[in-house]
């Protein structure tokens, strides 16, 4: 054969193995592949087009093909307000100033200017990505925590979210001794220490200016009821919950019920937008089905499932339903 026949041969050869072994790998792909294949492709693929959304085993934000949740959860509505996202569209300020019906309110812009010249202008917790693991304690004043032994667990998230009077001392074992953020409203105001956060629900434009006030003159003493004139808390760790954030939560998670969010509803909204794994403790009735806070020693004294402002059993349901598609972990009494 000659050197050219041999080259020819050569070449048709080749040709042959690339074909046959493309045929096969055709065949192999299409047909049904042993299960250690299927394994290395999958995790192949996931590697080059999945996108991690959090560090944590289960990601708050990852609704997955859930429609109920899909519906509800919209990652866009930021929860704190600052200077750039404080404007308010005239439907959201009428419904905003209808919930405490404030008769004469002073200039929302001005306020709110005048506030940010006191805290913080930043809306912080907006990092979520593939390298962080935020968990979160959220800590409501149920009697079932009365006996629970929770306190270390509760201590070990990274951030312990209280809410309201919600007194820690005397009651470390069954409900910690951190906090890192406490959510109140003038109303329902404390003192806090100089490494808590103090997270304002403000329900009307008064709200807005106690906090100022609060923080500095002590010239506000009233409101629908008397409030504290002053408060100790760290004017740079304050931040203020948007009320579009408030109407978001009533319309979409809530769907109507009661005349808007209670501050425990809305702390949980909170951490579910700003954490990636979220604790929930103190939420609904005892053990015995009485609905009082763990500090009263009278389980009768403090009812306050009915309040004629929130409805707590639609309440209680969604948080419910966010434990059972595992998307907060909801510990009741022991």
């Amino acid at each position: 054969m000659s050197p050219l026949s041999q080259n020819k041969f050569l070449a048709f050869f080749l040709l042959c193995c690339a074909l046959t072994c493309t045929t096969l790998l055709f065949s192999f792909t299409f047909s049904d592949p042993p299960f250690h294949f299927l394994k290395y492709a999958s995790r192949i693929s996931g590697s080059f087009f999945s996108k991690d959304i959090c560090a944590c085993d289960t990601c708050m934000a990852d609704v997955g093909g859930d429609a109920w949740l899909a519906d509800r959860f919209n990652q866009s509505i930021l929860p704190l307000m600052t200077r750039d996202n404080s404007a308010l569209s005239d439907d959201t300020y009428r419904w905003w100033q209808w919930l405490q019906r404030e008769g004469n309110p002073a200039n929302y812009t001005r306020v709110v200017e005048e506030l940010f010249r006191l805290i913080p202008d930043e809306g912080g917790f907006m990092d979520a990505g593939p390298q962080r693991c935020r968990t979160c304690s959220v800590v409501g004043n149920s009697g079932n925590l009365k006996g629970s032994s929770y306190g270390k667990l509760i201590d070990t998230s990274d951030l312990v979210i209280r809410m309201n009077k919600a007194p820690t001392k005397g009651f470390e074992k069954d409900v910690g001794a951190r906090t890192t953020h406490h959510v109140m409203y003038p109303e329902s105001a404390i003192d806090l220490s100089n490494t808590t956060s103090l997270v304002l629900v403000p329900f009307k434009t008064l709200d807005l200016q106690w906090m100022i006030s609060a923080l500095t003159t002590g010239t506000i003493r009233g409101t629908y009821m008397p409030v504290k004139a002053w408060i100790k808390a760290n004017k740079d760790k304050v931040v203020v919950i948007n009320p579009r954030f408030i109407k978001y939560v009533y319309e979409s998670w809530l769907e109507g019920h009661g005349r808007y969010p209670s501050t425990g509803f809305l702390t949980l909204m909170f951490a579910l937008h700003i954490c990636d794994e979220v604790n929930v403790f103190g939420f609904g009735a005892d053990q015995h089905g009485n609905w009082h806070h763990y500090w009263e020693h009278n389980h009768l004294a403090g009812a306050f499932r009915h309040t004629g402002v929130h409805d707590g059993d639609h309440e209680y349901n969604i948080t419910v339903t966010l434990a059972d598609k595992h998307k907060v972990q909801l510990f009741g009494g022991r």
